[in-house]
């Protein structure tokens, strides 16, 4: 008896110490995949919460020189990330997105835990998660709907075991905050409830012998009370029997089915009834905001449009070009094929769902990521319970000595250094890819309320960041005629970039484009340059030139 209380307080402080070492390896893992330079979405969300701030939500877009209206889609985050550039500047944007960052790594871990009870695994699986997600973190509204879907599954599976209120508090709460933070993705939201119910609706039908002879034996009890004549009585009873009989029969095949399944275990979970009432309540959270209805018809918009076409995180995927996917999806595979592991049928449409959500958009892979990284886990853990069930302990006590956790720290830190490295130099802004100095150009001599500036998708965000009226930026939707009708400035700018037409001066014409603004390798300059008794170079750097168009 005291031996064992011994070995209980050794296996606590393990654990304590275990879940330390992770949550500060995680941050500092975190810290290190944080991107120093801005993102061009970045630009815009600070002008935007600033003129939030001062003008409201007025559905008018001020910083293109269009006079078209303006969803506001994730009016709540421009508004913190200006509140916290206006307080730190560039920096205060850079902290920001290394706390989300961590928080989001964190929470992963502490997740994964919580639904696996295996602290070893989630550790692993979450340096992994985040590293495949690094791409995907920038201080963008996306990170805080990465900490929001997370907790979503969180309260979902703990709904689902416990049946506490504050679990389906929490599931309400967060498409409030989605629809007001980033409503592109609040029908996504949706789609994390669909595996469970699904499972649960082919419990049901499974179970359907079972359900309609238990429906029959309860009809014909109620039936037996209002019956007097004793053959009639015995007749009934001798049914009653013969269905328990054969209730019984069907619940011991069902029992024996699912104790040893093949390969997929589907549970019954009478909660996920009370799952699909929460959900319907959910769907009604989108009209929590100030945009109207946006959270309901935004992405049915944009998706109807020719915007996701032509932007490269909106296109199908290609799995040759994303190698750490493919080894993701093997990994897969191989416990699924080569071992013994069952899957949850919940988990087995979530994770066929999201596939196929990312062949359909590569945006979506962080999705994937995401949610898919605590199946991943639930599949190593049920593959070590049977083939190692000590394995994980004993790996876990290992890394709690002195060595284990000497050889763990230099190894994340190691890999942390080295993703770090390139970064110490790294400016807030690339002047490679944004017109810094070209812009003080145009504002110190050009009078920039009375020209009509032609600029690039890459780099627009930046230019309205400055104070400079656009032509085009990266809110892709708001130049496209499904949010604004009639309006095709978005595919005009693919015909100009790309020279894809000969009515280059007509189209130019259309806009009353005065000035050009462009990369000095862009098409646009080449053609400019066949023509140049149309065009004046004003100036020149050794990435971006802008041109006049002379008066004919």
């Amino acid at each position: 008896m005291e031996k064992e209380k011994t070995n209980k307080k050794e296996v606590d402080r393990n654990s304590i110490r275990f879940n330390i070492i992770a949550i500060l390896l995680i941050a500092i893992f975190c810290f290190a995949i944080s991107p120093k330079t801005l993102q061009n979405d970045t630009f815009y969300t600070i002008k935007i919460g600033e003129h939030i701030l001062q003008n409201g939500i007025d559905m008018h877009d001020p910083f293109s020189y269009h006079d078209i209206s303006y969803t506001y889609p994730h009016w709540l985050y421009d508004v913190g990330i200006y509140l916290i550039y206006n307080v730190g500047g560039q920096v205060g944007i850079y902290i920001s997105t290394v706390v989300l960052c961590m928080a989001l790594g964190i929470l992963m871990y502490l997740t994964n835990v919580k639904l696996t009870k295996n602290k070893l695994t989630s550790f692993v699986i979450t340096i992994g998660a985040m590293y495949l997600l690094k791409n995907y973190i920038a201080a963008r509204a996306q990170l805080v709907t990465f900490i929001l879907f997370v907790l979503t599954i969180y309260f979902i599976e703990q709904f689902l075991e416990t049946k506490k209120k504050r679990y389906a508090i929490g599931l309400i709460i967060i498409p409030i905050i989605i629809a007001n933070v980033h409503l592109a993705v609040f029908p996504f939201y949706f789609i994390l409830y669909l595996p469970y119910i699904a499972e649960y609706m082919i419990y049901i039908l499974s179970n359907a012998g079972i359900i309609v002879t238990t429906s029959k034996i309860k009809s014909l009890h109620k039936k037996l009370k209002n019956i007097k004549d004793e053959k009639e009585i015995e007749n009934i009873k001798n049914k009653i029997i013969e269905l328990e009989q054969k209730s019984e029969h069907l619940q011991k095949r069902y029992e024996k089915a699912n104790k040893n399944p093949y390969r997929i275990k589907i549970t019954g979970n009478d909660t996920v009834k009370l799952l699909i009432i929460v959900m319907i309540i959910c769907i009604f959270t989108g009209l929590l905001t100030p945009l109207g209805t946006t959270p309901y018809t935004y992405l049915v918009k944009t998706m109807q449009g020719d915007t996701t076409h032509n932007i490269s995180e909106h296109l199908p995927l290609v799995l040759v070009n994303d190698l750490n996917l493919v080894c993701a999806l093997m990994l897969f595979l191989a416990i699924l094929i080569f071992t013994d592991t069952k899957i949850r049928l919940s988990d087995l449409f979530m994770l066929g769902g999201l596939v196929i959500l990312t062949f359909y958009s590569k945006r979506q892979e962080s999705m994937f990521v995401l949610i898919c990284a605590f199946i991943l886990n639930r599949l190593i853990c049920s593959m070590f319970d049977k083939y190692n069930p000590d394995g994980c302990k004993n790996a876990l006590k290992t890394i709690c000595r002195p060595l284990g956790m000497i050889s763990t720290i230099a190894i994340v830190l190691a890999i942390s250094i080295n993703i770090y490295k390139p970064k110490i130099e790294a400016h807030f802004v690339d002047e490679t890819r944004y017109p810094v100095d070209a812009s003080t150009y145009i504002l110190e001599n050009l009078d920039i309320q009375n020209i009509r500036l032609y600029n690039e998708y890459n780099y627009g965000s930046y230019l309205l960041f400055r104070g400079i009226p656009v032509f085009i930026d990266s809110r892709a939707d708001l130049y496209s005629p499904e949010f604004n009708e009639g309006v095709t400035v978005f595919n005009d700018f693919l015909n100009l970039s790309g020279v894809n037409n000969d009515n280059i001066e007509e189209t130019l014409d259309k806009y009353d484009i005065t000035h050009l603004i462009t990369y000095k390798n862009a098409k646009l300059r080449t053609f400019i340059k066949q023509d140049e008794e149309k065009y004046s170079l004003l100036y020149e750097d050794d990435y971006f030139c802008i041109y006049e168009r002379k008066k004919v």
